[in-house]
């Protein structure tokens, strides 16, 4: 399984890297993907990411899953036409994950109509969905993450959706401890 993540420069880094190190820890191959088509993003308390790839010279043609971690940077992602085309892309055939203020965009763009789903409180507009206070919702291929402090729950939803139940379960024991044993 594919997996790209979405970065423009200001993106909140709890809720790139949790899921991106997570993704990873389960076996995924995960790419960081530059909207602003550079080799690099920085995060929105100044953590910068080498090893990205330009969203221009990027194929997302055998990506399962697509990723918009939230921060400010989602503004930037809601004004790029190329990104939009993509969240619809992935909404209609592959699984489309978002958290914290990026689910607004899928919001925006009529993609939570009809869907349960989860955004940073402040943020929820009516959508046309059913809002869940809850860390991470997935309804049909649609994963939405609450807050950065979600960002484990989160990236276990999208494991658990293109994995599966008893894989994910692997990886969640694999991080916690258990002081019974």
């Amino acid at each position: 399984m594919k997996v790209a993540v979405l970065l423009e420069n200001g993106f909140e880094e709890l809720e790139a890297m949790g899921p991106i190190a997570l993704l990873r820890r389960g076996g995924l191959d995960v790419d960081m993907i530059g909207v602003n088509n550079e080799e690099q993003v920085t995060g929105r308390f100044g953590v910068t990411y080498s090893s990205v790839f330009p969203m221009n010279k990027y194929d997302f043609s055998d990506v399962d899953c697509l990723v918009l971690p939230g921060g400010p940077h989602y503004q930037k992602l809601e004004k790029n036409e190329e990104v939009l085309k993509l969240a619809h892309e992935f909404a209609e055939n592959k699984v489309l994950a978002a958290i914290c203020a990026s689910p607004t965009i899928l919001g925006h763009e009529g993609i939570l109509k009809g869907k349960k789903y989860t955004c940073f409180k402040d943020m929820d507009e009516d959508f046309g969905g059913e809002y869940q206070y809850e860390y991470a919702v997935t309804d049909g291929n649609i994963i939405t993450g609450v807050s950065a402090a979600a960002s484990i729950e989160f990236a276990f939803a999208i494991l658990e959706k293109l994995c599966g139940k008893e894989h994910t379960e692997k990886v969640k024991a694999s991080i916690y401890y258990d002081a019974k044993h």
